[in-house]
């Protein structure tokens, strides 16, 4: 097996997220018969395909997908125009009940392997993975970029291509979102179109997309985010600050009247509460701002979750699938059970790595005190007014790294929640938290490798996996969350051992 070979297969191995593996035999040149294995992206389980080799380690080998020879059973009409151009979906081509029967299956194994060596093997339950209430229009949430189709093409504002770094597809017809977004991406683009015909002619200059190599152009994202219960609109122009800024003035100011006829003419079903121009001139290709005016309305929208109530801002952290967080957040309340049940509410929780305090929030009713901690300074504060808006008073938000505020907190947890980002949790934290010694802790993560890692040092640790859940919050794709119980197993005296050669005995 080598480079550039061509070669053939069936998908009979599909790992998180969406990784495909094939198997061959070889005939090498003194007629030895070799059992080949190749890793292939962006294919399905059961699926014939043709891959040609980029990689090859220790006989084993990566590929690029060049073509599906035959379908899986099970495959279905494309749900999205875009499905296959697009790199935002993975199944818009299965079934819903497969998708679920697909990532489940992933989840339980990756975190089987972990647990069927521990001695919770024979008590652990792995309940399967929960549907999202809804399957298309879900997203509370949208990036898009601005670039082209194709190099030195027209302006495209839309998603990144499968597997490209650089081109674009503008998603008019994207079926993760609703109705708004669709008429807002093209609106904007269209505009844009418009717009760098008449800044030519007034300026003499382009008035282009931000090229990532170069550093140079004005338009650089669009962030829209739109609450499934109120309905209220919060959009972001994010640009650098290459312009003539007599004419960007002018043109903002169209860009907003053109916005709020959408909705006058009622093309719109939601309300637009704010619409913002934020300015970052950062050579990283991310959503970030230098500076954020307000071109209408406010900088914030509200959001209801499970009774409660919720402002965003542009920044705000929040689950990106309103409907499936409360689907999430009540498995996780769940998980955790009663903690009040003698009816004191004494108990401290510590949501840890909280977010804008949703989890908190939830849990502060019948707790007597919930700490919760984040990084992201707008985001604590944004916890902190929502805690206000909901008339909580026993909730505490810390704007800090969990590693060094775990230093600093006098009180300690009786309970502890965990919502890290995709890394999971740093390994001196995961220390730290395992020094406490609460009797429960649940976990939520957002990817499942990730989990998998952590519970290997908590089982090694004193603690045992009592129950586990997947919930689908991202229908067409291959991510899902995953919701953990964890349990002490024993009251003796614990050995930390983090895999890093640091011991401790508690």
């Amino acid at each position: 097996m080598k480079k550039g070979q061509v070669v053939e297969g069936i998908v009979t191995r599909y790992d998180f997220p969406n990784k495909g593996y094939i198997y061959f035999d070889e005939t090498l040149g003194d007629g030895t018969v070799v059992h080949r294995e190749c890793m292939v992206k962006n294919v399905l389980p059961g699926q014939k395909i043709e891959v040609q080799i980029q990689k090859v380690k220790k006989g084993a080998g990566e590929g690029r997908l060049l073509k599906v020879l035959q379908n899986a059973s099970y495959e279905i009409e494309n749900q999205c125009p875009h499905f296959g151009e697009c790199g935002g979906c993975a199944y818009q081509n299965v079934p819903y009940e497969k998708q679920l029967e697909i990532k489940g299956k992933q989840v339980e194994e990756l975190l089987w392997n972990v647990i069927q060596k521990s001695d919770c093997a024979d008590t652990y339950r792995f309940e399967g993975i929960k549907k999202s209430p809804v399957q298309f229009s879900y997203r509370n949430k949208m990036e898009f970029s601005f670039g082209d189709e194709v190099k030195d093409g027209p302006l495209a504002l839309g998603m990144h291509k499968r597997g490209s770094f650089y081109d674009l597809v503008t998603v008019s017809e994207c079926q993760i979102v609703d109705e708004d977004y669709r008429a807002i991406v093209k609106y904007v683009r269209d505009f844009f179109v418009k717009e760098q015909e008449s800044y030519k002619a007034a300026t003499g200059e382009n008035l282009s997309h931000y090229h990532r190599m170069r550093h140079e152009g004005y338009l650089r994202h669009l962030l829209v985010r739109k609450a499934v219960k109120t309905g209220e609109i919060l959009l972001a122009l994010v640009t650098s600050t290459q312009i003539d800024a007599s004419y960007e003035k002018a043109m903002l100011e169209r860009f907003v009247k053109g916005l709020v006829a959408l909705q006058e003419n009622g093309v719109l079903k939601g309300d637009i509460t704010g619409i913002l121009h934020t300015k970052n001139d950062s050579v990283a290709d991310v959503v970030k701002s230098d500076e954020t005016n307000i071109l209408y309305g406010k900088d914030y929208f509200y959001e209801e979750l499970l009774g409660l109530k919720f402002k965003i801002s542009e920044f705000s952290f929040f689950q990106t699938n309103s409907l499936g967080a409360e689907v999430l957040y009540s498995t996780a309340r769940e998980f955790l059970g009663d903690i009040d049940p003698d009816g004191k509410k004494d108990k401290v929780v510590f949501d840890l790595y909280s977010g804008t305090g949703t989890i908190a929030q939830l849990m502060a009713p019948v707790a007597g005190k919930v700490i919760g901690v984040e990084i992201v300074e707008e985001a604590v504060e944004a916890a902190k007014k929502n805690a206000e808006l909901n008339g909580l008073t026993n909730c505490e938000f810390i704007a800090n790294d969990v590693l060094k505020a775990l230093d600093e907190i006098e009180e300690k947890p009786d309970f502890i929640i965990l919502d890290p980002p995709r890394d999971g949790i740093h390994p001196k934290a995961l220390q730290k938290i395992i020094r406490y010694g609460v009797d429960r802790i649940v976990y939520i993560s957002c990817k499942p490798t990730s989990l998998a890692r952590d519970l290997e040092v908590f089982l090694g640790n004193g603690y045992k996996v009592e129950r586990a859940v997947a919930v689908d919050m991202f229908p067409g794709t291959a991510h899902c969350e995953t919701v953990c119980l964890l349990s002490k197993l024993h009251e003796a005296c614990i050995s930390v051992n983090i895999g890093n050669g640091f011991d401790t005995a508690l």
